[in-house]
């Protein structure tokens, strides 16, 4: 997958993560597993973060390899 659109799918998916999805937060709550939810959402908003910069340092690695 190219660089760019690898970034630009992390970066959308982190975007949805952290909007608000009320339909599925309030059933989280409705079937009493909202710590857990919001837990895993923060652990995964984490690795994603982790792996958008790790994206980024390689693109600009490659970058300057190229010039």
């Amino acid at each position: 997958m190219d660089n760019n659109a690898r970034i630009d799918a992390l970066q959308l998916m982190l975007t949805d993560l952290r909007t608000r999805n009320e339909p599925i937060r309030h059933k989280a709550a409705f079937r009493g597993c909202q710590p857990e939810f919001q837990s895993l959402v923060t652990k995964l908003i984490g690795q994603l973060e982790t792996e958008l910069q790790s994206e980024k340092q390689l693109l600009r690695d490659q970058l300057n390899r190229n010039n």
